[in-house]
């Protein structure tokens, strides 16, 4: 388990990162290294990776807020700024040390400053590990919109060093979590089933189910990078999901939803639309449905909150002239993608989900 050959990049497993990082820093002769970091990475993270880092180059580190608030093009007018006055150059490499907000918004910054410099992600939470820093996605929210601003650029190289792991509250860890349980769910049944007891799950082998959720992910990236097609499948439960977290961002009225919170719910009230469509059997709904409960809380939708969340959906990036597109399950392990669902069914499963 050392590494994965991703899309021109490679993804590779504990230590032995850092070797790589440290012969790529060599091989590449960077000008400047600067890290970029959230405050929560910069008290419990940096600590670890910076006797990690075997050079004497000039090395700056840039820190932000943490948190979704910071990932706009606000952010990044500030951290191309710092670059400028530090002297960055076209031979400037930018390590992206953090969550899914550093890994999404560092890799955006690179590739648009000066055209394009060099970045590595050292993804800190398991939300990175498993899903934000693999594939090539980088981009800031529009306003309360998610991911609207972005581009599609692929790492020189990804760490995954899962003793990060043990700074992450538990509410962390579980928004991580409902991304692997995507990944079993959209193509691999048999990785579904080991969640469906969470208390039976052995956490010694927790790496392993790392690396196969990652692996899950880069498979499918690798047949389509760009998103035209099967890349899509990525996308279950995140329609619906990302509109919710969207909406409670925006209203000051709803505390704010972890990303992994939001999916979540996306999950089940898809799945629930999966069922209706005759995608999936009652039994497989129910199994799925009972497995997210028994991990995330219960999100409280009032009547008003629908609409709003309904007329989200037209900014999904899936869609096509104007139809909202949904990839469903086809059950359990299969996907379908470019389904189109009546806002009618939309609001039965709002209902079933409260249910």
């Amino acid at each position: 388990m050392q590494s994965i050959a991703a899309n021109g990049y490679p993804i590779v497993f504990s230590e032995n990162g850092y070797e790589y990082l440290n012969d790529l820093i060599e091989k590449n002769k960077y000008s400047t290294i600067f890290i970029l970091s959230d405050t929560n990475t910069n008290e419990y993270c940096l600590s670890r990776f910076l006797p990690l880092l075997a050079t004497n180059k000039t090395i700056e580190i840039i820190e932000i807020e943490s948190g979704e608030t910071e990932k706009n093009i606000t952010t990044c007018v500030e951290i191309w700024s710092i670059l400028t006055e530090l002297g960055g150059d076209r031979k400037s490499l930018l390590i992206n040390v953090g969550g899914g907000v550093i890994t999404d918004i560092g890799g955006f910054v690179a590739s648009t400053f000066k055209r394009g410099i060099d970045f590595m992600h050292i993804p800190t939470t398991l939300l990175a590990m498993v899903d934000a820093s693999v594939g090539g996605k980088n981009g800031v929210d529009l306003g309360n919109l998610k991911n609207q601003i972005g581009v599609i650029n692929v790492p020189k190289l990804v760490i995954i060093d899962t003793d990060y792991l043990s700074t992450l509250p538990q509410n962390e860890m579980r928004s991580g979590l409902a991304e692997m349980l995507k990944h079993g769910l959209i193509a691999d049944a048999d990785y579904w089933s080991k969640f469906k007891e969470m208390n039976d799950i052995d956490f010694a082998d927790f790496d392993g189910l790392i690396y196969r959720s990652i692996e899950i992910k880069n498979d499918i990236v690798m047949q389509d990078s760009t998103e035209n097609g099967i890349r899509k499948a990525l996308n279950f439960g995140h329609t619906l999901g990302h509109a919710i977290e969207s909406y409670f961002l925006e209203n000051e009225n709803k505390k704010t939803l972890l990303h992994g919170e939001a999916i979540a719910a996306g999950m089940i009230l898809e799945s629930y639309i999966s069922w209706q469509k005759k995608l999936l059997s009652a039994a497989e709904y129910i199994e799925i449905k009972n497995t997210i409960n028994a991990v995330f809380e219960t999100i409280v939708f009032e009547e008003n909150d629908l609409k709003p969340i309904l007329e989200l959906l037209i900014h999904d990036k899936k869609n096509e002239y104007g139809k909202i597109q949904f990839a469903l399950l086809d059950g359990i392990g299969n996907i379908k993608i470019d389904q189109e669902v009546e806002n009618e069914l939309i609001i039965k499963s709002f209902a079933d989900y409260k249910s």
